[in-house]
């Protein structure tokens, strides 16, 4: 399956997206919006009540004295210090807890969309979507929601306060932070356009290409390709450098605008005071006090001013984080219906495609209890195809799939896979002890369990000669190991597993002649309590069966 193309969404559509995610949090970001304003408030007015006592020594009376404005001073000064703190420790608890439960989601999406949605992923780049991209929320929530709200009241407040001096100058004060938090972090993100999802997608591109290669390394040893996967990288890497650079060159083209505009909004403020003050309209402290006061108070709106810049990489990965938790899966959990045994199995008129691509066309099965069932075939013949169906890994498309007579829709989904053990062609080992491997199977399973199992797919002897037993690693990948090794610890979890219906899928392919008829051996001596059904090439594995079905171009014959 080819990996899905990413949702077109606006950046306000990520945004508020996003926000839905702080709902469980609002309280701390409430508390971090309100010591925000506050922690810029004492800030901004650190400097006013500043002017307001060089004003009371020139001769200017006030109702407190000059005194108290230096308490007042001394106390909005660490008042600042200890409301800016605050606000931080907000931002960030509420980021990092974000970011622990979007991951929990995150994680709770994948186990829904697997195996179906995600076979044939590109695994670099999902591994670059749960981990860098994920990250790079931080930057939202711990420095975009509150500062946007903080920034908002705090150009309303101060704007209302140069305003109480001429109206005018309370509209050109507003007019400067519009300008400065609204407008150009607007226009810097639509000159950016689609940077942001470029880099992202080419960043996990390259975590995949990267990945391709450590896996490939010996093939690539062998065959001397190393100077063409080099250059590639480097292409890569180059190819994503200049994209960065054209994100940081309109970064700092952004801040050298925002400057440049505070500048002149400065100078503004300055000659329309002094105009109002030759008309008489304000008082010298007309002049001072606005102009301090709008040169002290652009800190929230500056930051939004950098956000047009540093946001499109954030809504990038936001994009592709949304992209998986919005995903539908190809089979949807069943809960809520009445627990079964299993008596057998069948398969009524199944059709069953990848796409375009028809695997199964009107197959049908029966497979009674306590028997052996071989499936042979040509390869795509969709002989490993039914067996997922078997697990609901897939949604039948037509026809009926039924354990115990009860069609797959109408069965819990915990209740089916513990009714089934399935044994794949490829054994996934995690990179951990082979004991814990195992348990994967059986979470609680006693050393004495463990044991019986992989003597029953023969490789105790194995564990055993090995230098901790079954306490040793198995390396990533279980690379430590051979195919024929993984392949028998990939039985044993079924042994381990212990339910009625097995499914293998060429259980002794990577097997030796003696290894295949320990195992087969086992699985004859396991018949009496289980269902078999067993997938295979080997004529040899065939023989413990009771019935062989021949598998051709996806029909049975």
């Amino acid at each position: 399956m080819k990996n899905q193309s990413m949702k077109k969404r606006s950046n306000f559509a990520v945004c508020m997206q996003l926000i839905g995610l702080v709902k469980p949090l609002t309280g701390y970001m409430l508390l971090a919006i309100l010591m925000g304003l506050a922690g810029h408030l004492c800030a901004a007015f650190l400097t006013v009540l500043g002017v307001y006592a060089l004003l009371s020594l020139l001769g200017f009376e006030y109702s407190v004295s000059v005194g108290t404005l230096f308490v007042l001073a001394i106390v909005f000064a660490v008042l600042r210090g200890a409301l800016r703190y605050g606000e931080q420790s907000c931002n960030h608890f509420i980021a990092f807890k974000l970011l622990a439960l979007i991951r929990d989601r995150v994680f709770q999406a994948l186990r829904k969309l697997c195996p179906a949605k995600l076979e044939g992923k590109d695994k670099g780049n999902l591994i670059s979507v749960i981990t860098s991209d994920i990250e790079l929320l931080e930057v939202f929530y711990a420095h975009t929601i509150s500062p946007i709200v903080i920034a908002v009241f705090m150009s309303l407040v101060m704007s209302l306060f140069i305003g109480r001096y001429h109206w005018a100058l309370g509209l050109l004060a507003l007019a400067a932070y519009v300008l400065i938090g609204a407008v150009i972090p607007v226009m810097v993100s639509r000159i950016s356009g689609d940077d942001g999802m470029r880099f992202r997608t080419k960043s996990g591109e390259l975590s995949s290409f990267v990945l391709d290669s450590l896996r490939g390394l010996p093939e690539i040893i062998q065959y001397g390709r190393g100077r063409q996967r080099l250059e590639e990288m480097n292409r890569r890497t180059d190819d994503l450098s200049a994209d960065e650079e054209r994100m940081k060159r309109t970064s700092g083209r952004n801040t050298a605008v925002t400057n440049t505009v505070i500048l002149l909004a400065d100078i503004a403020m300055l000659f329309a005071a002094s105009a109002l003050y030759q008309r008489g309209q304000v008082t010298f402290e007309g002049i001072l006090i606005p102009l301090i006061a709008l040169m002290s108070s652009f800190g929230p709106v500056v930051a939004l001013a950098n956000l047009g810049s540093t946001l499109q990489n954030t809504f990038a990965a936001g994009n592709r984080v949304l992209d998986i938790l919005e995903e539908a899966p190809a089979v949807e959990e069943v809960s809520g219906k009445k627990e079964i045994a299993f008596s057998g199995a069948e398969a009524e008129h199944v059709t069953f495609s990848y796409g375009e691509e028809e695997i199964l066309s009107d197959f049908s099965i029966k497979i009674p209890e306590h028997s052996v069932i071989g499936i042979v075939g040509k390869s795509g013949s969709g002989k490993s195809t039914f067996l997922k169906l078997l697990m609901r890994f897939w949604k039948v498309q037509q026809g009926r799939v039924k354990i115990s007579g009860t069609e797959m829709e109408e069965i819990n989904t915990d209740n089916l896979r513990d009714m089934e053990s399935f044994v794949t062609q490829e054994t996934q080992l995690f990179h951990d002890s082979i004991a814990n491997n195992l348990r994967i199977a059986k979470q609680n399973a006693t050393q004495e369990e463990l044991e019986a199992a992989c003597r029953k797919a023969s490789v105790h002897d194995f564990i055993m000669t090995l230098p901790r037993g079954y306490e040793t690693p198995v390396g990533e990948l279980g690379d430590t190991l051979s195919g024929g090794e993984r392949q028998r610890l990939g039985l044993a979890r079924a042994f381990l597993h212990d339910s009625p219906l097995v499914l293998l899928d060429e259980p002794t392919s990577n097997l030796d002649s003696l290894n295949e008829a320990v195992i087969l051996k086992s699985l004859a001596q396991e018949r009496k309590d289980k269902t078999i059904v067993l997938v295979s090439h080997r004529q040899s594995t065939m023989r413990i069966t009771d019935t062989v079905y021949s598998v051709e171009n996806g029909r049975m014959s």
